[in-house]
């Protein structure tokens, strides 16, 4: 059996809210945005797409070889903003600062996920965490007018000492995701 999933890092709940919080107020102006829930709010480090049931363990036991390496690190949830630009906006997002051992770990789990068929991913990494994403420009000039006053908000630093390999379900009401590992930092 194939899973859709993903190598995520998950928000505490408190942290997870305030972000709620801006979500409610940009709902208010009914533009044309599919807004994540807030229990979906997470970082994504790897998106593996479909992905074999019997794959997952190996995949396992690879992203505990590369969390190993890594002591548990601090990062700041701040600010908000839209990619790629203001003008035509298809993502609205919050941002992670203190991120350089963010980005040295997404680099090692694109490495290590090579040897499972999954292709690497190119693109700059720029870590960020999506609130919505915008399906037609009905109503998003609002949006980003109002997404800019949070644009300094700091939502708060947390510890990242594990990450996840998350199971994504596609439902009605919208993704529906599960936990199917969690991976500590640091040597266990």
């Amino acid at each position: 059996m194939d899973y859709r999933c993903f190598i995520a890092i998950d928000l505490p709940e408190p942290i997870k809210t305030q972000i709620g919080r801006v979500v409610d107020v940009l709902k208010k102006y009914d533009a044309d945005v599919k807004w994540v829930a807030v229990e979906n709010f997470h970082i994504t480090l790897k998106f593996l797409g479909s992905t074999n049931e019997s794959l997952i363990p190996s995949i396992k036991t690879a992203l505990t070889s590369v969390a190993s390496s890594y002591e548990p690190f601090y990062i700041n949830i701040v600010g908000t903003g839209v990619f790629p630009v203001r003008k035509n906006p298809r993502v609205c997002w919050v941002g992670i600062g203190g991120s350089d051992t963010l980005k040295k770990l997404k680099e090692d789990i694109e490495i290590s996920m090579v040897q499972f068929g999954f292709e690497r991913e190119d693109k700059e990494f720029r870590p960020h965490l999506t609130i919505g994403r915008v399906r037609t420009p009905k109503g998003v000039i609002r949006v980003v007018n109002e997404l800019g006053f949070f644009e300094d908000q700091d939502f708060g630093t947390f510890r990242v000492d594990n990450m996840k390999i998350m199971k994504s379900d596609l439902k009605p009401g919208g993704p529906v995701y599960t936990s199917l590992n969690d991976i500590p930092l640091g040597k266990a």
